[in-house]
């Protein structure tokens, strides 16, 4: 795994994509903090923090579009297959790598919030701060393994950032979506027929086996059918629920108050290693086909 990880940080500065994720990421921070708190004399940075997240949209797909693309483009994944290496280890290395430039760009941005501790009346609220890093930091990292995964499904880097940028967008505005969506029973139960018929489509295109993605659907509608059975009012406003637990930024808003709590941490780690997982997983598939 560090091999590829080596590999994988040495390459974003052999090339100008680390340079542009970078430079585009910390202009615009800075841009932001210069208007926000050192012309508009507010010392809160976890605001600053807050206002930009909207850059990953940009600068997420810049970063991941070509970490598994263009191996299979190159027909290099064939070599990282066959190889002594596990492919998890392999994986691992290579979002571990897009971390760790992310990483690197964001201690730079803790220069802003250094500068502000000279003038800010009466000091900054530190440990605010410190949790608004964290939240940050986790928000970005779950961003990248869906990039990741993205990558994993082309083996052309445009086509590759074009579906991250929607991906990432659908996420941006999960929670404006929610507030239209029906509540009611019927509207709850189309919804996770869908989702069932979904995860069996899932299932087979991971795993080209047509009975497993069978007995997944078969397995799923029956839940659903007995869920409204018998527990008829638990679909009634579940599109909003479910939805909701797919929100990052709502998540982040603790964060963004200061308030460090174990279990949006623990959602943004399950996060990353869920769409890792599936990227791992559509990566063995390639040894089969």
């Amino acid at each position: 795994m560090f091999a590829v990880f080596k590999r994988e940080l040495n390459a974003y500065f052999q090339t100008p994509i680390g340079y542009v994720f970078m430079g585009f990421f910390i202009l615009l921070s800075g841009i932001f903090a210069a208007i926000t708190n050192f012309i508009g004399g507010n010392p809160n940075f976890t605001g600053v923090l807050g206002s930009i997240t909207f850059i990953f949209l940009i600068v997420v797909p810049v970063l991941t579009m070509r970490l598994l693309s263009e191996e299979t483009r190159q027909k290099t994944d064939q070599l990282l297959i066959t190889s002594p290496l596990s492919i998890t280890g392999m994986i691992l290395g290579k979002y571990l790598a897009a971390v760790t430039v992310f990483v690197i760009t964001l201690a730079v941005t803790a220069v802003y919030p250094i500068i502000m501790s000279f003038f800010a009346l009466g000091g900054l609220a530190g440990w605010e701060i410190l949790g608004g890093y964290i939240g940050f930091l986790l928000l970005g990292a779950s961003f990248i393994a869906v990039g990741l995964f993205m990558s994993s499904l082309t083996d052309n880097q445009f086509i590759a950032a074009v579906t991250t940028f929607g991906a990432l967008l659908l996420l941006w505005i999960l929670d404006w979506v929610t507030n239209s969506l029906p509540t009611d029973a019927v509207a709850g139960l189309v919804f996770l027929g869908i989702c069932a018929a979904g995860l069996a489509l899932l299932v087979w295109f991971t795993t080209k086996n047509v009975f497993a993605a069978v007995g997944t659907a078969l397995v799923a509608a029956a839940a659903v059918l007995l869920g409204w059975l018998f527990q008829k009012s638990f679909f009634e406003g579940v599109i909003v629920r479910v939805l909701q637990w797919f929100s990052l930024l709502k998540r982040y808003n603790d964060f963004n108050l200061g308030v460090l709590s174990l279990s949006p941490i623990v959602y943004y780690l399950s996060f990353c290693a869920a769409f890792v997982f599936l990227t791992v997983r559509m990566i063995e598939k390639r040894r089969w086909i």
